[in-house]
């Protein structure tokens, strides 16, 4: 989809806010795509089935698709993706789980567009903005209905950095992240996206 046709198509229902939503969309993509790595604190609330959570940490991303979610809130959680598998560790129930990426649910997926190739317009078909907080919020749905959320919206600071995110599931599921002390390509070692399970833990590889 061309830079034209985006601007035209939103060129009625923005004018008033002046927003431009295809240079905000080129900005961030600029901004996550020339990045190798990443890292910044995060601070994560879910809603499921009525129950609500909050929890906080550090992330720590680096090309191609790999994350690690390093929680201090509750201390010692751990989500890791090496780019082929997820896993995951809670130790309130002492449990870890290997998963192939590309069959988790998790809700967190979405986050790995920090620092994949990111394309708005070849992942989503339509686009919703509005000023909020000195910078653009932007909802945005998939092309695909086959995909565990329905949309994904982020708030874009005028630095092109994602300051929120809210990610909401076919299960009418919730999650919401705040995004703070962002640092791009501090040194990340690869060690940091390998899982070994606790001792003791009960381990549950599901990717098989």
């Amino acid at each position: 989809m061309s830079r034209l046709f985006l601007a035209a198509l939103y060129t009625v229902p923005l004018l008033a806010a002046d927003i431009d939503v295809p240079r905000t969309l080129k900005g961030v993509e600029d901004h996550y795509n020339r990045a190798q790595t990443l890292s910044l604190s995060f601070v994560e609330m879910s809603k499921i089935q009525g129950r609500q959570r909050t929890e906080k940490g550090d992330l720590f991303l680096r090309k191609p698709g790999r994350m690690r979610w390093q929680y201090t809130a509750p201390a010692g959680k751990l989500f890791i993706s090496d780019g082929k598998f997820v896993y995951s560790y809670t130790p309130g129930d002492n449990r870890a789980e290997k998963m192939k990426m590309k069959e988790t649910d998790d809700m967190r997926a979405p986050l790995a567009f920090l620092l994949g190739r990111l394309e708005f317009n070849k992942d989503f078909r339509e686009f919703r903005a509005h000023a909020e907080d000195g910078g653009t919020y932007i909802t945005a749905i998939p092309k695909s209905d086959k995909l565990p959320y329905t949309e994904v919206s982020f708030l874009a600071g005028p630095d092109f950095t994602i300051r929120k995110l809210e990610v909401k599931g076919q299960d009418n599921s919730l999650l919401q992240f705040s995004f703070e002390n962002e640092k791009q390509n501090p040194p990340v070692p690869d060690m940091m996206f390998r899982f070994t399970p606790p001792a003791g833990a009960e381990y549950v590889d599901s990717s098989n």
